[in-house]
This record gives C-alpha cells, sequence and structure tokens, in this order.
C-alpha cells in the first residue's frame, strides 16, 4: 500500500476518538476518561509476547480476524467486544478484528443468505438449496395431485339425464315458449353401440384413445397458456376429457374447473375401460335435434335403435358431434347456422370421416369406396308454430352473443329469457303477410312465377333499439327454417340511396370543397349518364366510359336530390356516390347499424354501390331508418331485455347506450325528402294513414327483390319480397309474379306494410317529425337546359343535348287509372290514380310520370365501374 494511503498508529490519549470525547469540554458535563480506563481496544492492547503490526484499514483487520478464527464465524460476547461491550479493535489473542466469535455456531436449517459469504456470493444459492427446494415442490405437487385424485369420483352419465328448460316470455311478461327439458336419452351399453360408430368418432375426435393415458398435456398447456393471455380456457383433447366435459351442469372455463376436469380425467381412465369411457361419452353428448346420448339421436334422425345403425348413419352422427349447431342439417342458431349452410358442412365432414378412418386405419379402402350415398334424416315436427321458432331463434342468438356461450351450451337449459317481442304487433305483422299473399299469389295458375316467393319483415321502436315483431316465413311446423327477417343475402335496391344522400350532407362532396351539401342540390338525372370520378375523368369499362341506366329512358335533366329520392332516379345517385366518396357511404351505413359483412364486397369499389348492391337483414334496414326517426340516435337491435340464470340474473343484458351516429339536421333532411317519396313519389301506397309516415321503395336489378323501408316516430318497419330457388338458395326474376309484369317497392312490400302499420299504430299517440333546418350549401341551384333522349339510347353514345328548357315526356305512356292502377299498382295512389309525380316537387323539377316499361338485358357493373348498370327504380 502507498505511503500516503497507510493510516497513522494512534497518539497515546486514545486517538480520534478520545480526542472526540474530549471535545465534548466543561460545557457538557462530561470530561474525557484516562487512557484504559473504558476498556476500549483503543485503550490498551493485548501485547501477545510481540509487538503487535498495525493493520492499514479496518478491511484488513477484519481479513485478518476471519483467518484466525477457528470456527469460520463471528465472535460474539464480552471476550470480543472487551468490558466495554463495543465491537471493533483487535477481536482476540491472533489480531484485530470486529468481534467475531471463537465458539461453534448453530447452523440454520435454511442457510441463505449464506453465511461465511460476502457480497453476491452470500445471495447464490448452494446446490444443497436448490435441489432441496426442488424436491420439496415436486413432493407438494404429488401431495396436492393425490388428495385431488382422493376427492373427485367416476361421472355417472344417469346423471346428466335431467336437462332443464329454456323459457321464453313475451314482451309484456307472459309466456311465449319453453325449450328443451325433456328426458330425451336413453343410456346403452358398450355392447349397444356399433363397432362403426366406436370407429367413425374416434377416428374423427382422438386417435390414440386406445393408446393414451385419458388426458393431453399439449392440450392443457394450450388451456392454461390461453387463459393467461385473457382467453377462455379450451374444451378437452381426449374423448376421455370430453366426457367428463359432458357430466358437469356448469360449463364455465375457469381455472378450478380444469384442475377438477384433469384429475376426473385421470380417474376414469384408470377406473374404467376403454369401452366403457367411450359408450359414457356417446352416452352423454348432444347431436341436436333435443337428442342427448347415442339411442336418443338414432331415433331422432332415423328412427331406429342404436344398434341398427349402419355405417353411413353412425359416420353421420359422428359429424354431427363436432357442433350440431352448424352440423345440424335442420340449421341453428346465427346467420351463419343457416339449412343450406348446415348441410354442406355435415356432407363435408361425413365425407372426411369416412377417409380419415382409412387413413388411421379403421376402414380399408376398399370399404370406403364402397360407401357413397349420403344418408337419408327423418323429418320431424317442430313443436315451435308460426312465428314462435323464428323469436325464439333471434333471442338464442342474441343471448348466446351477450352472454358469451355456445348454443350447445344455452341449450343444456335452466334460463329465463324475457324478450322484447309484442305479441299484438307480431300477430298483426303475420295476418298482414298472409293477406297480401292470399290476394296476389296463385301458385296453382302460375306456379312458375308465384311459386317460391319469399316474405321477410321486421319492426323496431327508434327509441330504444327493441325489436317489437317479424315476419320469418312460413313456419318451422311448415318446413321453413330459414328466418327471412334475418336473412343477409337479399340486396335492399333504393332503399339505400337515404345512405348516400345523408353522407353527402355529413361530409360534402369533392365538388363542394368537401362542405356539407343541400338536398336542394341538382345532379344530372338523364338515362345512360356518363359517370365520372372524383378527378373529372370518365370511370372507364375497358375502352369506353360506364354509363349508369335508369330504369325507364326519360330524360330528367337536372333535378334536385330531393326530386331524384322522390322518383328514385338512379343516376343522380350514382354520381353523388362517387363524388361524395364510397368510403363516406360505408362510414354512414355502419354508424346506423349495416353490418360491414352485408355490404357487396364485388361492388364496393364500383358505382353500383350506391344502388344499393348490399344485403343487409330486414331487422337492420328498419333499425337503421329508426335512426332518421330519432334525429340521428342510434340504438343497437336487441331481442332480449333480462335472463335468468337458476333464478339469477345475468348482468349482460341491459339495454343498448344511445348512439350519436350523424347531426340532427341532417336525419330530419333525410326525413323530410323521404316524406316527400311517400306524398309525391314511390311511397304513395302508405300515404294518407293519418299520422305522418317517411319511408322509401327499393327493386333490384331483374326484379330479384323488392323492398320498403318506412317509419314514424314510434315505429320503423322493414319489409321484403324476394323469389328464391329451394335447391339452390339463388334468387330469381320476380318478372311475371303476381300477374304483373314487374313488382316494385312501392307496391307488394308497401301494402304489407301499410296493412300492418295501420292497425301497430292504432292505439299510439303520433308525433309529428321535427323540422327540417337548413344544412350545407345548394350546388346547382338553377336547372340547366335538359337534354332530350336520342331514338335509340346505347351505351356508347350519350343523349344528346337539347335547348328544350324542361324534360321531355318519356316515349311510353303514362298508364291510365282505368287501365293498370290495381291494388298492387306501384305507380297508383290509394284513390287508385296515378301519382309518381303527378303533383309535382315544388321545390325540385316538375315532371310528368316516369314510364314504367322495365329493362331487359341490363348487366351489373364489373369491379371497374364498367357496362351498363341496369338498376330498377323502386
Amino acid at each position: 500500500m502507498s505511503e500516503h494511503r497507510r493510516k497513522p498508529s494512534q497518539p497515546e490519549g486514545g486517538g480520534r476518538a478520545a480526542a472526540r470525547r474530549g471535545q465534548t469540554g466543561p460545557s457538557s458535563g462530561r470530561r474525557a476518561a484516562p487512557r484504559g480506563a473504558t476498556g476500549s481496544p483503543s485503550d490498551s492492547y493485548e501485547s501477545g509476547g510481540e509487538e503487535e503490526r498495525p493493520y492499514s484499514g479496518r478491511a484488513e483487520a477484519r481479513r485478518a480476524a476471519q483467518k484466525s478464527s477457528s470456527g469460520g464465524g463471528r465472535r460474539r460476547g464480552a471476550d470480543a467486544t472487551g468490558p466495554g461491550g463495543r465491537r471493533g479493535g483487535p477481536g482476540g489473542p491472533d489480531g484485530p478484528g470486529r468481534g467475531r466469535p471463537s465458539g461453534p455456531v448453530k447452523k440454520r436449517f435454511i442457510d441463505y443468505p449464506r453465511a461465511g459469504k460476502s457480497g453476491a456470493g452470500r445471495w447464490m444459492p448452494s446446490w444443497k438449496l436448490v435441489t432441496g427446494t426442488f424436491l420439496a415442490f415436486c413432493g407438494g405437487l404429488l401431495v396436492a395431485a393425490g388428495i385431488g385424485y382422493a376427492m373427485v369420483g367416476v361421472p355417472n352419465p344417469n346423471d346428466t339425464a335431467l336437462a332443464q328448460n329454456n323459457v321464453f316470455y313475451w314482451s309484456d311478461g307472459t309466456q311465449m315458449a319453453a325449450t328443451g327439458g325433456q328426458t330425451n336419452r336413453q343410456i346403452v351399453g358398450p355392447e349397444e353401440i356399433p363397432k362403426d360408430m366406436k370407429n367413425a368418432v374416434v377416428s374423427a375426435e382422438n386417435a390414440t384413445f386406445y393408446k393414451d393415458r385419458g388426458v393431453d398435456p399439449k392440450g392443457i398447456a394450450r388451456a392454461f397458456v390461453n387463459m393467461a393471455r385473457g382467453g377462455e380456457t379450451q374444451g378437452g383433447s381426449t374423448i376421455t376429457q370430453q366426457y367428463v366435459k359432458n357430466t358437469y351442469l356448469s360449463q364455465d372455463q375457469t381455472v378450478s374447473r380444469k384442475f377438477k376436469e384433469l384429475f376426473i380425467s385421470i380417474k376414469v381412465n384408470s377406473k374404467l375401460s376403454k369401452d366403457q369411457i367411450l359408450a359414457g361419452y356417446l352416452n352423454t353428448a348432444f347431436y341436436g335435434r333435443n337428442a342427448y346420448g347415442i339411442q336418443a339421436a338414432a331415433q331422432a334422425y332415423f328412427g331406429v335403435n342404436a344398434s341398427k345403425l349402419d355405417t353411413e348413419q353412425c359416420v353421420f352422427l359422428a359429424s354431427v358431434l363436432k357442433g350440431p349447431n352448424l352440423f345440424n342439417p335442420d340449421g341453428g342458431v346465427g346467420a351463419l347456422a343457416d339449412r343450406d349452410s348446415n348441410t354442406k358442412r355435415v356432407k363435408d365432414r361425413w365425407k372426411w370421416i369416412l377417409d380419415r378412418e382409412v387413413t388411421v386405419g379403421n376402414m380399408t379402402q376398399a370399404d370406403r369406396d364402397k360407401i357413397t350415398t349420403f344418408p337419408k334424416l327423418k323429418t320431424v315436427a317442430s313443436t315451435l308454430s308460426g312465428q314462435t321458432g323464428y323469436l325464439v331463434d333471434i333471442a338464442k342468438e342474441y343471448v348466446a352473443k351477450k352472454a358469451h356461450i355456445t348454443p350447445e351450451q344455452l341449450e343444456k337449459g335452466g334460463y329465463r329469457i324475457y324478450t322484447t317481442f309484442d305479441r299484438t304487433k307480431v300477430t298483426e305483422l303475420e295476418k298482414a303477410v298472409k293477406a297480401t299473399k292470399k290476394s296476389f299469389l296463385d301458385t296453382k295458375a302460375r306456379p312458375k312465377t308465384d311459386k317460391d316467393v319469399q316474405f321477410g319483415a321486421a319492426s323496431v321502436d327508434p327509441k330504444t333499439g327493441a325489436i317489437v315483431a317479424l315476419y320469418g316465413g312460413d313456419g318451422f311446423d311448415k318446413g321453413h327454417y330459414s328466418n327471412n327477417a334475418n336473412t343477409t343475402g337479399v340486396p335492399v335496391g333504393s332503399t339505400w340511396k337515404p345512405f348516400v344522400l345523408a353522407s353527402a350532407m355529413e361530409y360534402g362532396t369533392v365538388k363542394s370543397d368537401w362542405q356539407p351539401i343541400s338536398p336542394m342540390t341538382r345532379y344530372n338525372g338523364n338515362d345512360l349518364l356518363v359517370i365520372k370520378g372524383q378527378n373529372g375523368k370518365p370511370i372507364m369499362d375497358g375502352n369506353q366510359p360506364f354509363r349508369q341506366k335508369n330504369e325507364g329512358t326519360k330524360a330528367w335533366g337536372m333535378v334536385t336530390l330531393k326530386k331524384a329520392m322522390e322518383q328514385s332516379i338512379n343516376t343522380p345517385f350514382v354520381q353523388l356516390g362517387i363524388d361524395t366518396g364510397l368510403d363516406n357511404t360505408r362510414k354512414v351505413a355502419k354508424s346506423v347499424g349495416i353490418l360491414e359483412d352485408s355490404f357487396d364486397k364485388g361492388n364496393y369499389r364500383n358505382a353500383s354501390f350506391s344502388l344499393g348492391t348490399s344485403t343487409p337483414s330486414a331487422i337492420r334496414m328498419a333499425d337503421a331508418y329508426g335512426t332518421f326517426a330519432a334525429s340521428g340516435q342510434h340504438f343497437e337491435p336487441y331481442s332480449v331485455s333480462k335472463v335468468l340464470k337458476d333464478g339469477k340474473p345475468l348482468s349482460q343484458f341491459t339495454p343498448p347506450a344511445k348512439q350519436d351516429a350523424m347531426s340532427e339536421d341532417v336525419a330530419n333532411n333525410v326525413t323530410d325528402v323521404l316524406q316527400n317519396v311517400v306524398q309525391n313519389g314511390t311511397g304513395t301506397k302508405v300515404a294518407n294513414m293519418g299520422f305522418p309516415v317517411a319511408g322509401k321503395t327499393g327493386t333490384t336489378d331483374k326484379n330479384k327483390s323488392a323492398w320498403f323501408v318506412g317509419y314514424t316516430r314510434e315505429l320503423s318497419t322493414a319489409v321484403t319480397l324476394f323469389r328464391s330457388d329451394p335447391k339452390t338458395s339463388k334468387l330469381e326474376s320476380m318478372n311475371g309474379t303476381g300477374g304483373v309484369a314487374s313488382v316494385h317497392g312501392g307496391d307488394i312490400p308497401a301494402q304489407v306494410w301499410r296493412d300492418y302499420m295501420a292497425v301497430a299504430l292504432e292505439n299510439s299517440k303520433h308525433e309529428p317529425f321535427p323540422k327540417a333546418g337548413k344544412v350545407g350549401e345548394i350546388l346547382n341551384p338553377s336547372p340547366s337546359p335538359s337534354p332530350t333522349p336520342s331514338a335509340s339510347p346505347s351505351a356508347s353514345a350519350s343523349p344528346t343535348p337539347s335547348d328544350s328548357p324542361s324534360p321531355s315526356n318519356s316515349s311510353s305512356p303514362t298508364p291510365s287509372p282505368t287501365d293498370t292502377c290495381g291494388k298492387f299498382s306501384w305507380n297508383c295512389g290509394n284513390n287508385g290514380g296515378t301519382n309518381a309525380g303527378s303533383t309535382g316537387d315544388p321545390t325540385g323539377t316538375t315532371s310528368p310520370t316516369p314510364t314504367v316499361t322495365s329493362t331487359s338485358g341490363n348487366t351489373r357493373g364489373n369491379s371497374n365501374g364498367g357496362t351498363i348498370f341496369g338498376g330498377q327504380n323502386g
């Protein structure tokens, strides 16, 4: 050590400590002790027979003390500290230290932090400690596993035979229906289950079933990892685990349930044979059609006992086990579980299981090749008649979604479900549809055109979003399982145009520098109009510009958007949709409740998107128009107000919160425009009802569907009419249906709407619509000279401009009341007279009635917006 770092020897008199004590002086009342009086190591030293070498510092003194200690530990007590009891100074005869003990030290049971170590070494556990801790942990797990194994029992399939029912209630609290609850389960022994059934299930679900120990470690690890990430635990991976899971009345995905399921699975595998476990699984599984267990399923689907099932039937039941809601050919709960989709899914899985049996060695390829025919199923009559089946399905779907349970879990019962459905309104809506069907359709006289015509309707409270009524079809008991009120495959046509108008009033257009525009803005309404992009250049289809087709050939010239809505003219709204941006139209549609997955994907970037090629359900359209009725406030549609599970209310079923979808002025201006449609345009079928009405008609290309969506302040209702092939579910043209050339939204659907709403609102206090405030600027306030149509309009030539100050009449004459006006004539008023445009629009362009001649041979635009699009006028 360098000279300047060496600690100097202490001067006689006790060194610095003594000096400090001496500084107290007379003022402190203390005086310094004489040398040797305190017993301090600095007062005196033990000589040990030779002169002690001074140490350069405390650290060196400590090291010397550690070396001299026989036990390696610290000395404690009076001999180490001296008479004064202080630690430090010379620690003993062998050299200086800080009070190290000279005797043996009692060892600790767990030497941590480690004695005799300094610095980081004190915190580094020894191998003995690590090994001991690991062994103790493993031992604890074994003890816990032993206790858990001892506490659980082997499940008894008979304990699950008492299924509870689900009870559904009307909005007034009276019972609507009860489903499930029957003891539709018969336990059969392993010897009564065909070998083909065992092979099919094992091949499809657990190929190693006869070799495994009943649990799948990888599956269990996945479940806990998924749960740690905030998701739900996954279901059992082995047949044994699934059997155990089926015996639980509670399907809560919790850690405790997963552990218990694990212990039971292990015990089941050790106590029962593999055939007994497989029989238990097949006896407790749910197969759909309210059938629990293989015996009940064999009777429900094929009318035979389980022991009599053939190979094809066994593979079918194994296919349904994947999930009856999506694989039962009868259909299930939800938009994806319709009858056709389920049938396709179960047939695909049926083929896959047969091939899988060959792969895992449970069937020879020769035997597989012999099986080609899908088994014929037994026809069953539904216990839910009329509209009840559709109402129950809508409520089930809502409960499963809000409560985060599967439809299969819901089927286990124990739920009391209070719906929003008004019994009186449901009855009146069904009566209105049946009355119109009876007077309009004649399947015997016109089988080619009147057969397979479908009605769908829904009614929503605009102030809450509650679904109060719907019409889904003829009924489950009549073999019609698809809910037409919730079908998302029917284009809505011109009923989409209000969303385009609202987006222009909300977001503006490229022509207004993205400032909101007024519905009094004028657009060109001529037929075969060249549609231009936001850059001002024509949208091209190959080498030719895209031209939009109206229903007739009338040259409307520059018309206000209000007038264009009144007469349902296509060209102004196609150009408006491009000018405001299809993304903005999409935003508005989503804000009022239209589901994104119902948007027309193929035409979303095409101009025809503005003409209603999307396919929302009647429920969603009624709810969307309800936003206009509520002055821009939107409520998500809901069908269930309260749910009790085993007598306790579930917390997820509070009414939807209010959302501001658009400004009040925008919504009220849309309502003002749609009131004009009813009073002066294509919707006069519902005029003069004694209370304020707003609505819009819609008819799609080739007359494949027709709509009327209308509302008051109290109720919003959508009615749709379409024709579909029962084998392919593809839409077919309704030209000629009902004995008329073409069906429009302003005739049949409007008639159903009128008949229903007249009764549904009979005792209501009718609230007037709010007055529409000024919104946006008026583009093209004065009409420009209107062109007249060319003699033979074509896709390659634009109509020739004319100096005529007003649009000319169509080349097709307007039908006279005496010749064409009947109950279902779209262009006739309630008094039998013509109405479409006859009174004119005092704020728009006064025009005679457009032609009703339908355009044939029109094709829908491609993804680039090309070709002529032949839209219908509503």
